[in-house]
């Protein structure tokens, strides 16, 4: 019965992994803001756990979405530079803090933080397209402006993104999906938006995942049966992504978000 009880748990891990590696290469949204909460909630582990796992996780996942991306010349490199001179240093400064004991990591508040990360997200992706339109009146208004402020901006925002991933996993997808068509309203078609926020949370999430890995904080048991499930499937939603319009998957998502951060909120 134990057997057959583990064999189980693995199949759960690999269908977990599928879920949401899919919808990784589909949208660029998922890997911390569903994994993480999957792996709380579902599967009983301890939130600094799940936070270590869920960053190698989503950085391995991320780059078998990435290389679809990369083949398709789907990427925004002058964005994603930008990006990721606000957030490489400041992910490396915070997941070292956290990591080796310098910022308490204590469980109770790790949910909660999370559990509020979540719902922004969630809410997030119900407005993007709104907020989408908003920044374009304003980027058409004042084009000079517009584009005179988006470089420091940018920086600013990886920054932010980059020490949110550090702390709970969760940023890269939904939160940065949000700031760049904040940022880059003309700028950012559907397939662009996915690719480079995508690609941006690979040396993020495999920088934290790193540190947390050097520390013992990751479960690499659990680690390797979830690749097993997302590994394919991310490269296969990076095909698709640029054949179906998703933003149907992203509204129905950001619904799930919003209900699961309800259940951690009252966990």
């Amino acid at each position: 019965m134990e057997a057959v009880g583990f064999m189980h748990t693995e199949f759960m891990l690999i269908g977990a992994g599928v879920l949401v590696g899919g919808t990784v290469g589909l949208t660029g949204v998922g890997a911390g803001s569903m994994m993480t909460p999957i792996l709380i909630l579902g599967f009983g582990v301890e939130p600094v756990t799940a936070i270590a796992t869920d960053l190698l996780f989503a950085a391995f996942t991320k780059i078998a979405a990435s290389l679809v991306h990369f083949k398709g010349k789907h990427v925004d490199m002058l964005v994603l530079k930008r990006l990721w001179i606000g957030s490489i240093p400041t992910c490396l400064i915070v997941s070292a803090l956290v990591a080796f004991g310098v910022v308490p990591a204590h469980q109770g508040v790790i949910l909660k933080v999370l559990a509020v990360l979540v719902l922004i997200s969630g809410i997030s992706m119900l407005f993007a397209k709104r907020m989408q339109q908003i920044r374009t009146e304003s980027r058409l208004a004042h084009p000079e402006e517009f584009k005179r402020g988006q470089p420091a901006w940018t920086m600013a925002c990886g920054a932010a993104l980059g020490g949110t991933i550090a702390l709970t996993s969760i940023g890269a997808g939904a939160l940065g999906a949000a700031m760049l068509r904040a940022l880059y309203p003309l700028r950012m078609a559907p397939i662009r938006l996915v690719a480079t926020d995508t690609i941006h949370a690979v040396p993020i999430a495999l920088i934290a995942g790193g540190v947390f890995a050097q520390s013992g904080k990751t479960d690499w048991i659990l680690l390797q049966w979830l690749l097993i499930g997302s590994i394919p499937a991310a490269m296969l939603g990076g095909r698709l992504a640029s054949l179906i319009n998703a933003n149907k998957l992203r509204t129905v998502l950001a619904i799930c978000l919003i209900l699961i951060a309800a259940k951690m909120l009252w966990k």
